[in-house]
């Protein structure tokens, strides 16, 4: 199978390799069958689910199963790039058509040609930019960057990801109805780890072999009262945020079992806390960020901002933790800017994160 490997985050590969979802949970062998059923197909695919559930390894899937697994699975973030950089990786481009365009260069569709493309984080990407994929997948012509004809035409498989409500951003004018209408042919939801506790201990189990196998650790186990812990968290970065949990005890731990005192202290700190709603759990992932940047005078750019990038919390959990911030300032972002701890230099840094990131909430009605 010649693909391009995506990120083993999410709900992980079995042991022997095969791009399968782990878990034995219901709503896990309901998901894994109808990806089988949908791959025989070259429909359109989007996939939604919480960040850190495992959409990128569902697209992995379903081209795995595909008649088109023997050519490429070309992976795009569309959250990752510039609108001007997204339509050169899309499309390619041709030398001199901006600065530092020194050469041709061909584009993730053109490289996925007989195979599927996977675009992550499609609710991202600009108006202008829908347009273009939209057009694209109405006719399969490629036009390069600074070209001035068409490239030609390609045969590509489109399977979109996102973590936002697309039928919001519509409503909103922020994402084109027609292309949604385009891409969901067929919608595959990825649960959350909460709704799927019962496959826990066994994504510990592969997490755990995983990172112990070759590498000198000690651990080798967790104890049963540490499991019980585990599979009652909450896990709102879900399956990504379990991975670098057991990463983190193999890396630091010095003993063969992994103790109850042994785990994060944010996790131990929701022993006998109810599963809440997801809304006030948000709030509740909102609550621990805000103590860390007012009460333990840790600054936004290291307690927040790589959390965000890596994905272990969303956007609603960074708006969450500004509104609580607005709410303190009464509406001045500037106040804000020095309760979370940064420099006067990074007030705009910060306001340029929250714009770009869909993160900026309005300030006057908190005044």
């Amino acid at each position: 199978m010649n693909t391009q490997a995506l990120p083993n985050s999410g709900n992980a590969m079995r042991h022997d390799g095969t791009e399968e979802l782990i878990g034995t949970s219901t709503v896990i062998a309901d998901l894994s069958q109808e990806i089988g059923r949908i791959a025989r197909s070259d429909t359109k695919v989007l996939i939604t689910g919480e960040s850190g559930v495992g959409k990128e390894l569902v697209a992995n899937a379903i081209h795995a199963r595909s008649p088109r697994a023997k050519r490429t699975l070309v992976a795009v973030n569309c959250a990752g790039l510039p609108e001007t950089l997204l339509e050169s990786e899309l499309f390619g481009h041709v030398k001199g058509s901006f600065t530092g365009a020194y050469r041709d260069k061909q584009g993730k569709l053109e490289m996925a040609d007989g195979g599927s493309i996977f675009l992550d984080e499609i609710g991202e990407m600009t108006l202008r930019m829908q347009g273009l994929l939209l057009r694209f997948m109405e006719t399969g012509e490629l036009q390069k960057v600074g070209a001035d004809r068409i490239a030609g035409r390609v045969n590509v498989r489109v399977i979109a990801a996102t973590n936002r409500n697309l039928r919001d951003m519509i409503t909103e004018g922020t994402f084109r109805e027609d292309l949604f209408y385009r891409l969901n042919v067929i919608h595959l939801v990825v649960p959350p780890l909460r709704e799927r506790r019962e496959d826990i201990p066994q994504l510990i189990d592969y997490f755990l072999q995983r990172f112990t196998r070759n590498n000198g650790t000690p651990v080798r186990r967790i104890s049963p009262e540490a499991l019980d812990v585990l599979v009652a968290y909450a896990w709102p970065g879900n399956v990504r945020e379990l991975e670098n949990v057991i990463e983190r005890l193999v890396v630091t731990g010095r003993d063969e079992t992994v103790s109850l005192e042994g785990l994060p202290l944010e996790i131990r700190s929701q022993q006998g806390v109810a599963v809440r709603p997801k809304r006030e759990r948000r709030r509740t992932v909102a609550d621990d960020l805000y103590k860390k940047l007012v009460d333990e005078r840790q600054s936004f750019w290291t307690a927040v901002y790589p959390l965000y990038m890596d994905r272990l919390i969303t956007k609603d959990n960074v708006r969450d933790l500004v509104r609580k911030g607005l709410e303190e300032a009464r509406g001045n972002y500037k106040i804000v800017a020095r309760m979370f701890n940064m420099e006067q230099r990074d007030y705009k840094r910060f306001l340029n994160f929250l714009r770009k990131h869909d993160c900026q909430i309005p300030f006057k009605e908190y005044r």
